[in-house]
């Protein structure tokens, strides 16, 4: 176990009483006896006025990690048309893995374009929202910008709680009943505003290493927990938001959930160990989460850049044919519709199928569900690379909730 943070306060907790709400004629009476009395709950520092101290090899590594994602963020600029939607959609389906909300490539893409899906495809297509509000919302990440995060995550999918500050008592691991043996116990909802406003002052302090701030940010959201659901989808988001802040990254997102897949149960106890006072080990979290999110993203773009150039080898289409057009787009939307590429090319609806058919004819994209009206186009390609992508992502053990 590493040491406390110089000046870093470990949580503590309080006594809260507690009234169930467990019918006598549904619940057994062991169950109400094990969750009646009084529980405990965090009693949340505030940390706006401290700055967080880590270890000297942390430090380096972390402030190596934002080299790296600058530099890629660079080379990815150049070509952020394509790409930064795919990284976009892939770190938004890496986080909400995190959460046990797995969901195919097609799937997702399908839900994309508002066609019925799966519901773990739509609840990514949430978190790519709760994604682009978190980048658009950078400049002043402030309360109300968290607000309108959860809100984009679960307007679609959760509408009675999205963008609202919970109400109620909220505890992770345990039971359902109660909070009474739960592994973490969040302060009570009453705290949760200002909470929040002090982290929002936390966040935008310069003194600080850009991925230590957001690293220790999002352990102290997680900390606080304050929403029913989507904590941690919202604060994974919030992460993107400060490195955007802060100037790390300026064209793309770089896919930071796909690298902590690669060791979910060790980013939860580092989230555990930041609540006693330890903040190394949330930083290593990120730091090395941030590495491998790189070198697997910049696997997947070489992969589609492969694929696209592949294309051109095999298209017969004269080189003012919308087809290209078509085919460019597919990089970023592997599964498209008529409506689909009459908004994304202009191309009318009636012409849509002849811009389709070249590619078809060379077996860039299939027609996949063999209706007549409502058809919809895959690139299967694509498809196949993003889901290696996630493959390759991994996970080690199975991961604890965090809401």
């Amino acid at each position: 176990m590493s040491a406390a943070a110089p000046g870093w306060p470990p949580i503590g907790t309080r006594q809260v009483p507690w009234r169930p709400n467990l019918p006598d004629e549904v619940v057994p009476r062991a169950v109400r006896l094990r969750h009646a009395g009084p529980y405990r709950a965090a009693v949340v520092p505030t940390i706006a006025d401290l700055v967080p101290q880590v270890s000297g090899p942390v430090l380096r590594a972390a402030e190596d990690a934002v080299a790296e994602i600058a530099r890629f963020d660079a080379r990815m600029g150049a070509e952020v048309a394509p790409f930064a939607a795919v990284l976009l959609r892939t770190e938004s389906a890496s986080s909400s893995r995190i959460e046990q909300l797995t969901s195919g490539a097609r799937a997702i893409a399908v839900a994309e374009l508002g066609s019925p899906s799966t519901r773990n495809a739509e609840a990514v297509v949430g978190n790519v929202a709760a994604m682009q509000a978190a980048l658009e919302l950078s400049e002043a990440p402030t309360p109300a910008a968290v607000l309108a995060m959860h809100e984009a995550l679960l307007r679609d999918t959760d509408p009675d709680i999205a963008g609202r500050w919970r109400r109620e008592q909220v505890w992770v691991g345990g039971s359902s009943y109660g909070p009474h043996g739960a592994e973490y116990v969040a302060p009570v909802a009453a705290d949760v505003p200002e909470l929040v406003a002090d982290l929002s002052r936390f966040a935008v302090r310069t003194d600080t290493a850009p991925l230590v701030l957001a690293a220790v940010a999002h352990a102290q959201f997680e900390t606080i927990h304050p929403f029913p659901d989507g904590n941690g989808r919202t604060g994974r988001a919030l992460v993107h938001c400060l490195l955007r802040h802060h100037g790390v990254t300026r064209a793309v997102t770089v896919p930071v959930s796909a690298g902590l897949l690669v060791d979910v149960e060790g980013y939860f106890d580092a989230l555990t160990a930041y609540r006693r006072g330890e903040l190394d080990p949330v930083v290593t979290a990120f730091t090395r989460g941030t590495l491998a999110a790189i070198t697997n993203a910049a696997e997947l773009v070489q992969q589609l850049r492969a694929v696209r150039a592949g294309w051109d080898d095999v298209v017969r289409a004269r080189s003012d044919a919308a087809a290209w057009r078509v085919a460019d787009l597919l990089v970023r939307q592997p599964v498209v519709d008529a409506a689909a590429v009459t908004r994304e090319l202009g191309v009318p609806a009636q012409n849509v199928v002849r811009a389709l058919a070249p590619l078809e004819a060379a077996g860039v994209v299939t027609e996949f569900t063999g209706r007549r009206r409502n058809r919809m186009w895959q690139a299967g390609e694509v498809l196949e690379a993003l889901d290696a992508f996630a493959a390759r992502s991994g996970r080690r053990g199975q991961p604890r909730p965090t809401a």
